[in-house]
């Protein structure tokens, strides 16, 4: 069966897979599902006023067999294809929260062994939600991944949301999103 990952994007999973992805669930203290995102968590520049702290972030172990977790955010409504804000992968098995900033300032705040790849506001970090104004609020799409491997090959701080969804092609057990809204 395919499986969409992005608009465009599929990927083919078995029915044992299909399963194991209603198994994992993300949660956020900051906001619930499909409400909106706080300010704070929003960008700090062009014309946005946030502290641009990625929110926390809650989820359940993924499925026997994880070894590392990865972490998209993808904004579906900005321009023709879309907007990465945060891309996160090797995290490690036993980790299953990020604190708020956790995705600002480095990788300071984060696991140890866990790396950031780049946004598309072309750095690498977390970058909050900043829509145009006057639009109808966006769609922020936080997706975390189970993975069956400890480290993924061949990524850096220059990977991006579409590289690391290549990557994670054929090593995820299981999936879940927590999507947020924010307009200005």
């Amino acid at each position: 069966m395919l499986f969409p990952v992005i608009p465009g994007v599929f990927i083919a999973v078995s029915a044992s897979v299909q399963v194991a992805m209603s198994s994992l669930s993300l949660t956020s203290s900051a906001f619930k599902n499909n409400e909106r995102i706080p300010v704070e968590y929003s960008y700090s520049q062009y014309g946005c006023v946030g502290h641009n702290l990625s929110p926390p972030l809650e989820w359940t172990p993924g499925p026997d067999g994880t070894k590392s977790y990865a972490l998209t955010v993808f904004d579906p409504d900005a321009r023709p294809a879309g907007w990465w804000h945060w891309v996160v992968f090797d995290i490690p098995a036993d980790v299953h929260t990020l604190p708020a900033g956790a995705g600002s300032g480095g990788n300071v705040a984060l696991p140890k062994g866990t790396l950031q790849g780049r946004n598309d506001f072309q750095t690498v970090g977390y970058g909050g939600p900043c829509p145009p104004p006057g639009q109808d609020a966006h769609h922020y799409i936080f997706t975390i991944y189970a993975l069956d491997v400890e480290h993924l090959p061949g990524v850096t701080s220059l990977t991006s949301g579409p590289v690391l969804l290549k990557v994670i092609q054929g090593h995820i057990l299981a999936k879940a999103t927590l999507v947020g809204r924010f307009g200005r």
